[in-house]
């Protein structure tokens, strides 16, 4: 039997206007005319529900066609083994809970590059409402920082993010080689500063009128 997710998404009308690809206004005139009527709060804002929106759309919730994805990554192509690996490994978790896979995304990349296509290209397929579930094998599969966010973010779409804990997955060379991109990112930028520094040294005129908009230090009169 497939897993159910159950519905926990609110959304304020700003959210479910982006949803429905429709300004706020609309929203408002639709609950005016009672075409799409806005749930109020006990202060009388308004919000939606994720219900609504299938309603809207006409999907019945009994059958939701929206896909599981099982999606592995690794840094470079030389890790091909541990990426069939993650795949093995998700593959079967998904059989054990009688679920059945419709995707595999096997994502080549840092896990601090946001600019990965196919891992992009997800987001772009929960934000079109085209994923249900996504499986991964560790949370730094998915994104090496910011996981949290990106979970929230899914979960306003109705998406939920299964993360199959299994350490032996997540490389150790892997993390030492995203702390030094982290270190050699910082490293740039100091040395950027420093020679941004140097550059209003050497100009006499930039720096004179950068000490002239500083605030001065007046020591009080006594």
């Amino acid at each position: 039997m497939a897993m159910r997710i159950p519905n926990i998404t609110n959304y304020k009308p700003k959210e479910f206007a982006a949803l429905l690809n429709v300004t706020v206004k609309t929203l408002q005139r639709w609950d005016r005319e009672k075409i799409l009527v806005a749930n109020r709060t006990p202060t009388n804002r308004r919000y939606y529900t994720y219900d609504q929106y299938l309603q809207f759309k006409g999907i019945e919730k009994d059958t939701d066609s929206r896909k599981i994805v099982l999606y592995a990554r690794v840094s470079s192509r030389k890790q091909a083994d541990d990426l069939e690996n993650q795949v093995d490994f998700l593959q079967q978790y998904a059989n054990a809970k009688g679920l059945i896979v419709d995707t595999i995304v096997r994502d080549y990349g840092s896990g601090l590059n946001y600019n990965r296509k196919k891992w992009n290209q997800l987001l772009d397929a929960v934000m079109e409402n085209q994923v249900r579930i996504i499986l991964v094998s560790h949370r730094d599969r998915f994104v090496r920082f910011g996981f949290d966010w990106f979970e929230r973010f899914c979960k306003k779409f109705n998406v939920e993010i299964v993360v199959v804990k299994n350490e032996k997955l997540s490389p150790q060379e892997e993390l030492v080689q995203d702390i030094v991109s982290i270190l050699h990112v910082f490293s740039c930028r100091l040395y950027g500063l420093r020679k941004y520094k140097k550059q209003i040294e050497g100009d006499e005129e930039l720096a004179e009128g950068i000490q002239d908009r500083a605030p001065s230090h007046r020591t009080a009169e006594g």
